[in-house]
């Protein structure tokens, strides 16, 4: 499969292939895009196709020998990878530090070390300087890729030494294909996530939860209602995003997702003030989101604001119960 296995970034692997033919492969790749839409896997089969003992052709993996297999197992001993951890909300040095000591070390296998850094825009100044060495004189044949949603998230110094790679939002075809490959294949399933998802299939994997779907009635209820509440909102959003776990980063993946369905929600009422009666297809949810379409325009479109702006507040670990409460009471106050 190699290649084939990557949805809807073929700029990308064109831009990785030229650079390859050109002798010109660069130590170090910033990939830059949307979370969830394939960056890692595709800088794992960079590293394969690098590492690739029998390769059928240029930087293409065979999927057969002992390294494509180890690779694909997480344990060839020339790949290393690295993110924050979970309880913290940066990068810390201790981290990195693991990183570039094992990028130090000889290869074991081959001539190359690969490197897969996520979450490179939560590096903090000691774990950026400590990086940043490796970056100015990596070791030989060393391969090192960082993965971020964004360039204004990267410090000036790691961004000057990387090559820039974008990456996309999936198409709707591509998106589609890639839930089938997650063997997510109901049709009423894979429309809905496709039209929530925004093109990322890590989003759309995330949001096939029944417990998700469950929730969004509840939303649903209190936004047709004719007055929503905004503490009983808050309560039962907050007690939701709990049950997600003890660790912080699965609340806020949680709180994101409620974000997004709450967004769906309000661009379904939206389009139905304005008069596209095919926008929605859920009997379950008709009635309420008629009602709701039945407010001003605008005043739906504040409350579409709301969503954006508590969004962006997760993003920036904000502390979730006041987003939370914040949300609700803008939702119930516009409403």
């Amino acid at each position: 499969m190699a290649w084939s296995r990557i949805r809807g970034h073929d700029d990308a692997r064109r831009q990785l292939f030229s650079a390859y033919q050109r002798g010109r492969l660069a130590h170090a790749y910033l990939f830059v895009g949307p979370d969830g839409v394939g960056k890692k896997a595709f800088a794992l089969e960079l590293a394969k196709a690098l590492l690739c003992e029998r390769p059928p052709a240029e930087l293409t993996a065979c999927d057969r020998c002992p390294a494509c297999a180890q690779v694909m197992a997480g344990t060839h001993p020339d790949v290393t990878t690295a993110r924050k951890p979970d309880d913290k909300q940066e990068f810390v040095i201790d981290v990195m530090r693991d990183l570039c000591n094992q990028l130090g070390l000889k290869p074991a296998r081959g001539m190359r070390k690969v490197a897969i850094i996520e979450d490179a825009d939560d590096f903090n100044e000691e774990s950026a300087n400590c990086f940043l060495k490796t970056l100015e004189e990596p070791p030989p044949g060393a391969v090192l890729i960082l993965l971020a949603t964004a360039t204004e998230r990267q410090l000036p110094t790691i961004l000057s030494r990387c090559q820039l790679v974008r990456f996309k939002a999936l198409s709707p075809a591509d998106l589609r294909a890639a839930l089938a490959d997650h063997d997510i294949t109901d049709p009423t399933t894979v429309d809905k996530l496709t039209r929530i998802a925004g093109g990322s299939v890590g989003r759309a994997v995330a949001l096939n939860d029944p417990a998700l779907w469950e929730f969004r009635q509840v939303l649903v209820s209190a936004l047709g209602s004719n007055r929503p509440d905004a503490v009983g909102l808050a309560s039962k959003f907050d007690k939701f995003v709990e049950e997600a776990g003890k660790e912080s980063a699965a609340k806020r993946d949680r709180a994101s997702l409620v974000i997004r369905l709450l967004t769906d929600i309000l661009q379904t009422a939206l389009r139905l003030s304005l008069g596209a009666e095919g926008a929605t297809t859920d009997p379950a949810e008709a009635e309420k989101l008629r009602a709701l379409s039945s407010r001003d325009p605008d005043l739906i479109a504040d409350m579409l604001e709301a969503c954006t702006d508590a969004d962006r507040h997760v993003e920036r670990r904000v502390q979730l119960v006041l987003v939370i409460e914040q949300l609700a009471d803008r939702l119930a106050r516009v409403g």
